[in-house]
């Protein structure tokens, strides 16, 4: 009987070391002896019988019989003599335990619309055409380059009457907004198949599909191609911390808990009522692995940012005592997804040249972004999610107050080059009632917007990666809603239009100057001017680069304007004030410097200073010349 797997894939997928299985298991389309078969393939080894049901044989369950291969993997295999490009299909699968189950495929490619669950054969016709970006792609996502993320909910950015757009229409229009505004990558919230919209994507099903809501996989190929031509980085939210519990999906698949932990205090995620993945079974980790790797080989994304990675390290996240299961040294740490993370990063840098790991990690666990061989959990990067609490914080007090805070706009630099840091304002600070940025702002309307440029300011200034959830350049005042499109009619308000050309003047110039990105990840890279002025509300610091070239950054967190505000500087000479946030053009109210020349006055344990008028609720850059 025909067959994809071969003696060593059998070897490979029993030991958990197979990262390929997209290209074996689900259902392919083959040439063979001059005419197409669709071959099926499908891992239930508590099966006793497993059909192919669909369009092609009238959904007549028995018609159809796969057969369960010899070796004892419990992979079950068959072909259709002929091309069902566009089919869709189900498996039937009659458990040895009794039960009876309609599954759609675990690596299904491609989705049917409108609830009816099955997976539909596909077979990609698009081919790619951003070779120049793939040649290129280590420099662009290198952590000595500039990163600034924009993430992006595809059914909420625009929609076409109401209805979502294709991924095609959908790439032209959002190229061209995140090209004028200048950021280097996007990020999109999961687009993995998932049966309820409203999860964002978060509660999957498809670990091998693109959503079929917005068209089919060549559309989707099309929308990352398109992004690339225009030197645009494609980073996809991944999802192995927890999955569907849709009894269609990977959910007692077949007849047992075979992807997910049948005790639920491993197996159930408590936060989303959702199952967690057994990653101590080699299966499930081939199977975990190999989607993370589908995205990066057949979809040419760039990296991928995993979600939720502290529940997967912790047993008794989120769970009471009693609720959990220690591990075998009596700990809460989850041994087996802390080797799965590992193996995962180790595979993916060794295989795809540039590409970047991220982990959305909330809390203090070592080595998340160093190396597996020095002991780390192999990202490339990890979300500060200290910084975003912190500095949210702290905006959200009355200026009056702020003094009172002070430690938490600088407490974050003690620890900032223990991880490569991206600084997150996601789409989770903007959902749930936490209201948007800008409502979070304190003061009158002028205040909160002064506010907000300040807040986005201070991030471009602080060492670590950028990344801003589409929206917050228009500065909208009602927090997101995943069935509203973004309201661009905001922009006809000086204000809001303030907004977005501060994003756009920060986003350019943090590309153009490598003092703010170049050494983002080591100590050498800052330098603290003042940062015990609390009763004022102001900090002093420098970014600089490999050569020793500085920008001097001054932020003032209270609506005083000081006059004759003295700075140690490291130089003498004039200076120029490059950036200012208060700024007529963003709606400011246009207090500035211009040049400003040193004095041979000791300040700050320097030589020389120079006066300045800092601006009220504004963050400043000063170039030395």
């Amino acid at each position: 009987m025909f067959s994809l797997f071969t003696d060593y894939d059998i070897y490979l997928f029993k030991k958990g070391c197979h990262y390929k299985l997209y290209e074996k298991l689900g259902a392919h389309v083959l040439k063979k002896d001059d005419k197409y078969i669709t071959y099926f393939s499908v891992w239930a080894p508590n099966a006793e019988k497993v059909y192919v049901i669909g369009d092609f044989n009238n959904w007549e369950i028995e018609k159809t019989p796969l057969f369960v291969r010899w070796d004892g993997s419990g992979i079950w295999e068959g072909i259709v003599p002929k091309d069902l490009t566009g089919s869709p299909y189900k498996f039937y699968i009659v458990s040895k335990y009794g039960y009876k189950l309609y599954k759609s495929d675990p690596f299904g490619f491609y989705f049917e619309k409108g609830g009816g669950n099955a997976s539909i054969v596909w077979r990609w016709n698009y081919k790619f055409t951003d070779d120049e970006w793939m040649k290129n792609r280590k420099k662009f996502n290198s952590l000595n380059s500039p990163i600034s993320i924009y993430e992006v909910h595809i059914g909420s950015f625009k929609r076409k009457n109401g209805e979502f757009l294709n991924y095609r229409e959908f790439a032209h229009i959002l190229c061209k907004h995140v090209k004028e505004l200048g950021f280097t990558h996007v990020e999109f919230l999961p687009i993995m198949e998932h049966p309820f919209y409203g999860s964002w994507g978060y509660l999957i099903t498809g670990y091998f599909a693109p959503t079929s809501r917005f068209g089919n996989p060549d559309d989707f190929m099309y929308l990352i191609d398109y992004l690339h031509k225009n030197n645009i980085g494609v980073i996809l939210d991944f999802v192995p911390s927890h999955f569907s519990k849709d009894d269609f999906a990977l959910s007692f698949f077949d007849g047992t808990h075979l992807y997910e932990h049948a005790d639920p205090r491993k197996g159930r995620h408590p936060d989303w009522d959702s199952l967690i993945f057994n990653y101590g079974r080699y299966e499930v980790k081939s199977f975990l692995i190999s989607s993370a790797a589908f995205w990066l080989d057949k979809y040419h994304a760039d990296g991928l940012r995993i979600d939720a990675v502290a529940s997967m390290l912790y047993l008794d996240y989120s769970r009471k005592e009693g609720e959990w299961i220690p591990n075998i040294y009596g700990g809460r740490e989850n041994l087996e997804a802390i080797e799965f993370l590992k193996e995962l990063n180790t595979y993916l840098y060794k295989e795809f040249d540039g590409i970047q790991t991220i982990a959305e990690e909330s809390t203090a666990w070592p080595g998340v972004s160093r190396p597996v061989h020095l002991g780390g959990l192999g990202f490339g990067m990890k979300w500060n999610m200290g910084w975003m609490h912190d500095t949210l914080f702290y905006f959200s007090k009355d200026p009056i107050y702020r003094k009172y805070h002070h430690n938490n706009i600088t407490f974050s630099i003690w620890y900032a080059f223990s991880e490569n840091f991206i600084l997150p304002l996601s789409h989770d600070e903007v959902v749930h009632g936490k209201g948007s940025l800008l409502s979070k702002m304190p003061g009158d309307k002028w205040q909160k917007f002064a506010n907000l440029r300040l807040l986005y300011g201070y991030m471009y200034a602080h060492p670590g990666k950028k990344l801003l959830f589409m929206g917050s350049e228009v500065a909208p005042w009602e927090e997101w809603n995943h069935e509203k499109e973004i309201d661009f009619s905001l922009l006809k308000d000086p204000f809001h239009m303030g907004i977005f050309k501060w994003v756009k003047t920060l986003n350019n110039f943090y590309k153009n100057e490598p003092c703010l990105y170049e050494i983002d990840f080591e100590p050498e890279g800052f330098e603290w001017i003042d940062f015990n002025d609390y009763t004022q509300s102001v900090i002093s610091f420098l970014r600089k680069d490999k050569k020793g070239n500085f920008i001097l950054i001054i932020c003032n967190f209270t609506p005083v304007v000081r006059e004759n505000y003295r700075i140690g500087v490291p130089k003498e000479g004039k200076y120029i004030e490059v950036l200012n946030s208060d700024d007529a053009e963003f709606c400011g109210s246009n207090v500035k410097n211009g040049e400003i020349f040193s004095e041979k006055i000791p300040f700050h344990g320097r030589n020389y200073s120079i006066k300045l008028k800092l601006p009220p609720l504004a963050i400043i850059f000063l170039k030395n010349a």
